[in-house]
């Protein structure tokens, strides 16, 4: 058995990730002079949920990545594993993990290798009215990957 899928298997080390990236989030600034960034709000009307995102996509590639705002533990957390998991890899490469990572909050089927640490998110789907805690980023990274593409 390899170290991730005990890791996949112990809630403790899955709590004390999750613990760690709400306490001591990575990537958790905005710019200010942002020019060359895109930028994304998005707020929920069932959690205190409130973040923006940013992002530098450049020659489809993924530069920089960083959130801000008020938002819950799964928030935070997830949020905060997908700027580490998503930034320097190229746009192909990030909307893989997206959808590995859409897959396992749907309770489909995943690659856990794909998502590292963001793996700990995966019990999510058993609490409903987390699901869009654990996506709030993610949908802001998706849309803003979704318009870089568009401008092409």
């Amino acid at each position: 058995m390899s170290d991730t899928n005990d890791m996949l298997n112990d809630p403790e080390i899955l709590r004390e990730l999750i613990m760690d990236h709400y306490q001591y989030p990575h990537n958790h600034s905005l710019l200010k002079d942002a020019a060359d960034y895109n930028s994304v709000h998005m707020a929920s009307d069932s959690c205190i949920d409130d973040i923006t995102v940013q992002s530098k996509i450049k020659d489809g590639k993924i530069e920089d990545i960083r959130f801000d705002g008020v938002a819950c533990t799964i928030s935070t957390a997830s949020t905060s594993m997908m700027t580490d998991l998503l930034k320097g890899k190229s746009v192909a490469e990030a909307k893989e993990i997206i959808q590995q990572y859409f897959n396992m909050i749907d309770a489909k089927e995943y690659d856990p290798d794909v998502l590292e640490e963001a793996v700990a998110m995966k019990n999510v789907y058993k609490q409903a009215n987390r699901i869009k805690c654990a996506t709030i980023g993610w949908k802001a990274i998706d849309q803003m990957i979704e318009e870089s593409e568009e401008k092409k």
